[in-house]
This record gives structure tokens, sequence and C-alpha cells, in this order.
């Protein structure tokens, strides 16, 4: 349960609406749950603005779902990353209204409340179309949060016209989320380009070189343009989560 909506119960208390046995209900898990295999920690939307997120990786099917009907119960959207499909109709046995995002490999289960005006926009921009699928987990991030977000994929160094045509868009973004694997190259250039904050995501896209991303990781973190920070391989959710704090604070014109 998030501010919006720990609001709306109190004021429902308060004109009578519900009452407080059932409000009460509707708290008890607060601020976490036990669930025995995991503690669902009901309190980070109210802490940080956004609810949990679930990482599927090392969970079971079963136990994916069981999170996830637990946060739903509590009114929050729901997303777990990394899940495969399996996963994904694990959750839909409970949570019927789930959608999986395939190439991002989410599972996302709610909408977000509309944001202010006042946000900013992110722009996901991929080096080539193998790095889509982290790009993707970025953007449906980024969109879940309630954050507007634009993508522009495969404009990597290899022909970098492709990226120069799109010059307005780069400069209307308020935070640029650029996915590159190979050399790592593209968020340098970027970052020579713009003067909004650019979120660097390395990909474990290349040949043998490129160690798995180590290569990418290496050139983002010695990046030669300023306003350049890196998160770890193949992180899109970490980056789409990052900018979308950076956008809630960003302000025209400031």
């Amino acid at each position: 349960m998030d501010e919006l909506h720990l609001r709306q119960l109190l004021d429902q208390v308060a004109s009578g609406e519900v009452d407080v046995q059932t409000a009460i209900d509707k708290l008890r898990g607060m601020p976490f749950e036990d669930l025995g295999f995991a503690k669902v920690d009901h309190h980070r939307a109210l802490r940080i603005g956004f609810p949990e997120v679930i990482f599927c990786p090392g969970k079971t099917p079963e136990q994916v779902s069981r999170i996830a009907a637990a946060m739903r119960q509590h009114e929050q959207i729901v997303l777990a990353t990394n899940a495969s499909a399996e996963v994904y109709q694990a959750i839909r046995t409970v949570l019927p209204e789930a959608i999986y995002h395939e190439e991002a490999r989410i599972v996302q289960v709610g909408q977000p409340e509309p944001t202010s005006p006042q946000w900013g926009a992110v722009l996901v921009i991929s080096a080539g179309t193998s790095d889509i699928p982290v790009a993707e987990e970025a953007r449906v991030t980024v969109a879940a949060t309630g954050c507007q977000v634009h993508s522009l994929y495969d404009v990597g160094v290899a022909g970098l016209h492709r990226l120069l045509e799109h010059r307005e868009m780069l400069e209307q973004a308020a935070v640029i989320i650029v996915v590159a694997g190979m050399e790592g190259a593209l968020p340098s250039v970027v970052g020579g380009l713009v003067s909004t904050p650019v979120i660097a995501v390395p990909t474990s896209v290349g040949y043998g070189a490129s160690f798995g991303g180590i290569a990418p990781l290496l050139t983002m973190l010695n990046s030669c343009a300023s306003g350049v920070v890196v998160v770890n391989i193949d992180n899109g959710f970490g980056a789409g989560y990052f900018a979308a704090l950076l956008a809630k604070h960003w302000r025209a014109g400031e």
C-alpha cells in the first residue's frame, strides 16, 4: 500500500465509509508479512515511493506467485523481474490480470497512478537489436512507476548517423538510459551530446573478448564524457528504477 492508498483508507475511516476493523485488517500485514520463506516488505512504497520488486531467479514459481499475491492484497503494483513463462503462468493462476512483457522478462500486475505533469520523460536507447531485451527491461520498469518513457533502438556507433537523426529526442529527455554491449562506446557518445544525466547499461552481448559484458562495463566506467553513471551488466531494472527517481525530481527549466 503506497501513500496515496493509505490516505484514501484513512479518509474512508474518517468519513465512516470503512469501519475500523476493516482498516485494521488491511493494515495487518504492515510493515512486512512473513510467508515463512520470504518477508514481504509492504512498507517499501511508503518509504521510497515504489513497492518491493520480486527477483525471480532462485525462487520457485510457487514462491513467486505467493509473494505476488501477498503484495496484491495490499493494492501494490507487482513487478517480477527475470521471470520465465513458467513463472508467469504460476502468477496468473492467482492473479489472472497479470501480463507478461516477454522480451523484458517481466511479469506485471496492476497499473501505476498517473504521475505529475512536472515529471520529466525518460529515453531508453539501445546500441543494437541484440541489446533490446535489456533495454525493454529498463523501459517496462520506468513505465511501471508511472513515468513517461520513450525508446530509440539500434542506433549504435557503427552507424552514428542513425543516432544523430534523433537529436531532438535526446535534447527533450530528462534522463537517458543507454544500453550497449560489444565495446560499449555509445554512452560516451550520448554523454557528449546532452546536458541531462546518462545511465549506462553494459550488456553481455558480444564476442569472446567482451568477456560476457566486462569489456563494455570497463569502457563505460572509464567514459570521458561527464554526467555518465554505470549500473551492472544486464541490469536494465536498476537503470530504469534509478532513471524514474531522477525524472521524479526533474522540473522543466531547472
